[in-house]
């Protein structure tokens, strides 16, 4: 949410998020957004600096609840019904998070927005998208990145370096590719549920993925065919 300044929150990052969220509710499809605390604040980087872990993570937890509020009231900003459901309880801004009511918002076409992580320490915003893709029965994740894909290297640092359009789960966890962290690829892999990685940054991106277009790069539990 920072946009170009890498930092606390764009207005227009908002809104641009929030037409994007429009375009793909008109579709039909029901959207629930983990999102993370980043452009606020960053536990495990505060963790090594010398603050105690379990400390930068909750510090990091209540950032994502100012992220979820600010991109709740963009969204609702043009018309769509949305609610904040946080894992840390804090009823005068958020409801508390509950499975069934998550999925009820959902049925009456609400967009949810799941804010305090897992509401542990420890745990990446990674295993919290996971963790309720895996509770609500999403059929995908959509994991939101600067780059359209998986590269087999850094495509900044390496001409050479190939996008690969479909992985597995063990491909992923091998290789030691930074897309989530092990712990959520592992739940996905357990739950046989999809990971599509995309250029968040390319206006339309969701949709195209939506309408089924083949965007970014896939990770599921089928074996990728050989490259040769």
């Amino acid at each position: 949410l920072g946009g170009e300044q890498g930092y606390g929150i764009d207005p227009e990052v908002l809104g641009r998020i929030a037409e994007e969220v429009k375009d793909v509710i008109a579709l039909g499809t029901q959207v629930a957004i983990v999102i993370g605390g980043g452009n606020i604040f960053r536990g495990i980087a505060a963790s090594v600096g010398g603050m105690e872990r379990a400390t930068a993570d909750y510090m990091g937890m209540l950032a994502t609840v100012i992220n979820a509020l600010a991109l709740q009231d963009a969204i609702e900003k043009i018309g769509i019904p949305t609610r904040v459901l946080s894992a840390i309880e804090m009823r005068a801004v958020a409801e508390p998070y509950i499975r069934r009511r998550a999925m009820r918002h959902l049925e009456k076409s609400r967009v949810v927005i799941f804010a305090a992580g897992t509401g542990n320490p420890f745990f990446t915003t990674d295993t919290a998208a996971a963790l309720r893709a895996v509770e609500i029965g999403a059929e995908v994740i959509l994991k939101a990145t600067k780059v359209d894909g998986v590269y087999s290297a850094d495509p900044k640092k390496d001409k050479g370096a190939q996008r690969l359009p479909r992985l597995s789960y063990i491909e992923v966890l091998n290789r030691g590719l930074q897309i989530m962290d092990a712990t959520a690829i592992s739940l996905c892999m357990d739950n046989k549920l999809p990971i599509v990685i995309f250029d968040f940054t390319r206006r339309g991106n969701i949709k195209r993925i939506v309408l089924g277009e083949a965007v970014g790069s896939v990770v599921t539990g089928d074996n990728p065919p050989p490259r040769g």
